[in-house]
């Protein structure tokens, strides 16, 4: 079932019950979505070298809420990431907002979400540098995520951790534990501090809040499966229409896995709603919501190949993936791309 047919469907009701709450960016998203891979989205001209034919196809609207588009963006990224894996267990810590500081996360995204992320990140690198262990600076990869399995507002920060750290001053690798890195109550009463201290410079009037907050740190094995499961939401929206089952009188059923006993359990919803629970997850424009720090850093590029040096990485220099080619329907040749036609609402 398309996401597109639901917006279509819902968004009169949407618009009289949420209307008024609604940001600029959520209606973006949904005229994103409702035009993607159709004439409204704009069209592009491609023609055969071989045998003359010339086709227009639909565009995609490239909007990171749309589930159809940006595969091609998230595999890049998980291609990225595999070339700075290390033969070294690694770890996900989780930083979560309590339920308290939801409203406030939401009317002020941008702020709330960039604080969440660099204190969760200052505070790993800190606890890198004062740690016996390690005693160094690490590397992190933070992923910003707004909600729940069952797609409920709920932001929360994965930091994927290799486990070791650089000593710079006598460029040596120090290696963490097989199955620990940091303890989570340690972190959670850092990151309490420092992020309340953080809004309240930031000029917020803040609720009554717990004494304690939650951040996990977890052994993810090799790295790869945490990347993965971050992949998948980074720029295909929050849920895929795979997981949508069904629009029956008015209701939407979609399809999760409960985090607790991995097992497929199902919600349903009015249209409407479905609807506001997708768009509350929707960005700020231009904000980053996947970001390197230390020895991953895009800045950082001498000092990782020096730790893989210092492990016996072989570094694979294979050119990345490209994007599939379009063949021609008549004779099977690749078409070349010719032109784009762009609608009013793309310029806008």
């Amino acid at each position: 079932m398309r996401l597109a047919s639901l917006v279509e469907r819902y968004a009169g009701a949407l618009e009289q019950q949420y209307g008024a709450r609604m940001l600029p960016e959520q209606r973006r998203a949904l005229t994103a979505i409702r035009s993607c891979r159709t004439s409204a989205a704009g069209e592009v001209l491609w023609h055969c070298e071989d045998c003359s034919q010339s086709m227009l196809s639909p565009r995609s609207c490239g909007h990171r809420s749309c589930p159809q588009c940006q595969n091609h963006e998230a595999s890049q990224w998980l291609e990225r990431q595999r070339r700075k894996l290390l033969p070294v267990d690694y770890f996900m810590v989780t930083f979560t907002l309590p339920a308290q500081l939801r409203a406030l996360a939401f009317h002020h995204q941008k702020t709330v979400y960039s604080l969440l992320i660099a204190t969760a990140s200052g505070v790993l690198k800190d606890f890198g540098l004062n740690d016996q262990t390690l005693g160094g600076e690490i590397g992190m990869t933070c992923v910003l995520h707004t909600h729940t399995r069952k797609l409920d507002y709920h932001p929360h920060c994965h930091v994927v951790v290799p486990g070791g750290a650089v000593d710079q001053s006598r460029r040596q690798w120090r290696k963490a534990g097989s199955k620990y890195l940091f303890n989570g109550f340690a972190l959670g009463k850092v990151f309490r501090g420092r992020m309340l201290a953080a809004l309240h410079d930031a000029g917020f009037v803040l609720p009554s809040l717990p004494e304690t907050w939650v951040v996990q740190c977890q052994h993810v094995g090799r790295g790869l499966p945490a990347l993965k499961y971050l992949s998948r939401y980074l720029y295909r929206g929050v849920i895929s229409e795979r997981q949508i089952l069904s629009d029956r009188n008015g209701q939407v059923t979609f399809r999760y896995i409960e985090s607790k006993s991995g097992k497929p359990q199902t919600r349903s919803l009015p249209g409407a709603d479905f609807l506001w629970l997708l768009l509350q997850h929707v960005l700020p424009k231009g904000f980053r919501r996947v970001r390197d720090y230390g020895f991953l850093h895009g800045n950082a590029k001498r000092l990782l190949q020096l730790v893989q040096i210092a492990l016996k990485v072989v570094i694979d220099t294979l050119k990345p993936k490209e994007r599939a080619i379009l063949r021609c329907p008549r004779c099977r040749s690749p078409m070349r791309f010719v032109q784009v036609f762009r609608p009013g609402w793309l310029s806008g």
